[in-house]
């Protein structure tokens, strides 16, 4: 795996709060559960096993949020890419309303975390905006917030001139809201899980790249570069887009894709008030999607596809600029201030995926877009699962590590697909 992009150009490096120290593992130690991924899935995992006395350390080849916890767009999604009525017939009568409940309360825990634990992280609780760029799109969307409605979710579908009160512009041919989601500064988010965790008694070690993975003695035993190790009764391997060759073939279960961004410089009260002016998060219907915002400090904030390499020079956000500017022309000499980019985890199925490969390691990957909540709330129920067996606490049941056949050229077929649905994006746009 190349080199990852460094955290430190992105827009949420230069606005978090400090990061608390989370030193390197320099000895021996031992816990009842040693975490490998320090993103809101292992944190989160961490904080809610500690409260429940249960010793975790967490191990980090990085600094807590480095991985895409620290670079995603920050929009707090409830849900999963499948309609509810889809998760219900693919789960079936007894898991699939389960997995339903389960996923339209994500976002409250990420707010609930952040009220209780008195986190410092900017947010805005008003609902995230999911627009049609075609006819086409506007049944889907109709059909979705129905569905919705029906469980009770606080959802409104929006016509075209509604959605272009609250975005913006007038591209769109209709949206809906979903008022359960909102927007977190991503980094100060995952910086005050790492902050509740070391406070409810969890260790957190960051640049401490965990290197091998072995049961021993009805222990598990995890190396690290440094040459310390973590003995524990348990594993929770959360690295989702980072995802190494720590456990075998498990990199090769997803696609870790490119995700671009870009910020502007602060805009001017007059523009600002002109472009989401509810704050609302928002996303679109294209098979590559765009998603976008404002941010704290006033900023506009872009981010789509990229290429499947890391970026080598400006050219490659140019793409993601353009269309910010077709989109909103009173963006136009804006001027850039941040460019970043991270890498998301997508599985074959666009679901999360849990794996219990061997007694007491369990393994969750996959986030599709929605890790900011969903990963929030996979932590309290992997913590809730290892400390009381119960496997019903978990929203799904652990399947198979199955790689994705020729997984080399996965990347290549990803990449055409990419390229073809923008164009069928792009062709849809134009005839709307």
């Amino acid at each position: 795996m190349a080199e990852p992009f460094p955290l430190e150009p992105s827009l949420w490096a230069a606005t978090a709060p400090a990061a608390v120290p989370t030193p390197p593992l320099q000895a021996p130690a031992t816990a009842d559960v040693c975490i490998v991924g320090a993103g809101y899935a292992g944190l989160s995992t961490a904080l809610h096993l500690a409260e429940r006395g249960i010793k975790a350390i967490v191990l980090e080849a990085g600094e807590p949020g480095f991985g895409g916890s620290g670079r995603n767009g920050g929009q707090v999604i409830p849900g999963l890419k499948f309609d509810p009525d889809e998760l219900e017939t693919m789960f079936g009568p007894e898991r699939g309303p389960r997995l339903v409940d389960f996923v339209s309360r994500t976002a409250e825990v990420v707010w609930e975390l952040i009220d209780k634990h008195r986190m410092d992280v900017p947010n805005t609780r008003t609902g995230w905006i999911q627009s049609a760029i075609s006819s086409p799109a506007v049944g889907p969307i109709e059909a979705r917030a129905a569905q919705w409605q029906k469980r009770g979710a606080p959802v409104e579908v929006l016509d075209r001139q509604e959605t272009e009160r609250y975005v913006g512009h007038n591209q769109y041919l209709g949206a809906w809201i979903d008022r359960r989601g909102g927007v977190v500064q991503p980094l100060a988010y995952a910086r005050g899980l790492a902050r509740a965790a070391l406070a409810a008694g969890a260790a957190i070690h960051g640049e401490t790249p965990a290197t091998g993975l072995e049961r021993e003695n009805g222990k598990w035993i995890v190396s690290t570069r440094q040459g310390a190790t973590v003995t524990a009764d348990r594993v929770v391997l959360a690295t989702n887009g980072y995802t190494g060759d720590l456990w075998p073939h498990l990199r090769q279960t997803i696609i870790a894709a490119n995700s671009f961004q870009v910020a502007t410089k602060p805009l001017s009260d007059n523009v600002r008030k002109s472009i989401l002016p509810g704050g609302q998060a928002t996303s679109d219907s294209r098979r590559i999607g765009l998603y976008y915002r404002l941010d704290h400090t006033g900023r506009f904030l872009l981010g789509g596809r990229g290429p499947m390499r890391e970026p080598k020079s400006v050219g490659d956000w140019a793409h993601i600029e353009t269309m910010m500017e077709k989109m909103f022309p009173q963006l136009k000499g804006a001027g850039i201030d941040f460019r970043w980019g991270g890498r998301v985890a997508i599985t074959r199925d666009h679901l999360p995926h849990l794996h219990e490969p061997a007694p007491g390691l369990l393994i969750d990957i996959g986030c599709m877009g929605r890790g900011v909540a969903l990963q929030s709330a996979m932590g309290r129920a992997m913590a809730a699962y290892i400390a009381s067996g119960d496997p019903l606490a978990l929203p799904l049941p652990p399947g198979k590590v199955k790689p994705l056949p020729f997984h080399g050229l996965n990347k290549l077929y990803f990449q055409a697909f990419v390229t073809w649905y923008r164009f069928l994006d792009q062709r849809d746009a134009s005839a709307a």
